[in-house]
Order: structure tokens, then C-alpha cells, then sequence
């Protein structure tokens, strides 16, 4: 089973990347911003989730984990899955391994794209003009999602790296580019 983490912060690329590497694999991708959207409005979690995410913070890891947890095991016959924005903190990773030792299985490889900050603020600010996300509109909301990313996110690089399974990818050029960096990292694993 090919369990990807698909890294990176807000901008760097990964919904698109990981669409590519969906195509290329035959996995399923789960993105946690996604699902968080998709989250009925009026639930409980839904608006737990809203809270935090529309102030650009991090949804507390428990709420994620039961989320992630869910939408994993809607798919049981999957080859594989391309975590996208998850685990964004140590205590996520941990429960990530835990979740998927407990089906036999891994993370086999944390695919971390590499994007300086002001290339991630120009792409975010171009999405907000086509994708309606009132997040990637505002500099301050945008900054503050980087800032949580470098503080709270970037560590759990360190956590796969201690594994062997970190390979940083060049998040810079065309997507096809990047799509090969990708499959190139993968093909030497």
C-alpha cells in the first residue's frame, strides 16, 4: 500500500500535485482542508472546525484525527492514500502511524514541496480570484496561516525525517515539473 503525506505550506501546490499523483497511482486523496469544507455547516463539528479554520488556526489534533479517521475508512479496498494537510502537527503524525499500524500498514513516504513565502502569497492571493476562498483574499488571514504552518506544521517534517521517509521536493516551475520531481521521489523509494 502507497501511503503518501503530501507536505508543504498554504500555496505550495498540494491539491494540485496531488491530483496528478491520484491519476498516476491510483490512490485516493484525502485532503483535511477539503473535508473541513465539506463539513455540514450546521453540525457541531462542522462549526467546531469553521471556527478555527476561517481565522486561518489549526483545528485542535483530536477533531482531525476523528475526521481523517472517518474518511480513511470509507475507502477499505484503496491502494493507497495521499494525505493532503495532514498530519499538521507531531501529535497527528504519531496518530497517523498508530491508525494505519493498527491496518498493517505505513506511511511510506512524507512528500514535502519547497516554496519561498513570497512566491506562496502571490499563488494564494491568484487562487482567491478563482476559487472564492475569502482565506487566500486577505494578507493578514494568509500570513497568519504561513506563520502556523512555520510554528506549529514545518516541525512534523522532522518527525518523518528521524524515519528516513522526508524527501523535499523543489515546489518552484511548471506543474508538470514538479508532477516528474514527485514521481522521481517516489521511483527511488
Amino acid at each position: 500500500m502507497l501511503n503518501l503525506v503530501l507536505f508543504g505550506p498554504p500555496g505550495a501546490g498540494k491539491g494540485t500535485q496531488a491530483e496528478k499523483l491520484k491519476e498516476n497511482y491510483g490512490l485516493v486523496h484525502i485532503s483535511t482542508g477539503d473535508v473541513f469544507r465539506a463539513l455540514d455547516p450546521e453540525s457541531e463539528l462542522g462549526k467546531l472546525a469553521k471556527s478555527y479554520s476561517d481565522k486561518g488556526n489549526l483545528v485542535p489534533d483530536d477533531v482531525t484525527i476523528q475526521i481523517l479517521e472517518q474518511e480513511v475508512l470509507k475507502h477499505p479496498d484503496a491502494k493507497g492514500v495521499i494525505y493532503d494537510g495532514f498530519p499538521r502537527t507531531t501529535p497527528q503524525a504519531e496518530a497517523l502511524d498508530k491508525f494505519l499500524e493498527a491496518k498493517d500498514s505505513e506511511v511510506t513516504l512524507m512528500l514535502s514541496l519547497v516554496v519561498s513565502e513570497d512566491e506562496l502569497k502571490t499563488r494564494l492571493l491568484e487562487r482567491a480570484k478563482t476559487s472564492g476562498r475569502k482565506d487566500d483574499a486577505d494578507p493578514n488571514i494568509i500570513q497568519n496561516r504561513i506563520d502556523t504552518y512555520k510554528k506549529s506544521t514545518a516541525p512534523v517534517a522532522s518527525y518523518y525525517k528521524s524515519q528516513g521517509k522526508l524527501r523535499e521536493i523543489n515546489g518552484v516551475g511548471t506543474i508538470s515539473e514538479i508532477t516528474q520531481r514527485l514521481f522521481d521521489a517516489i521511483k527511488t523509494n
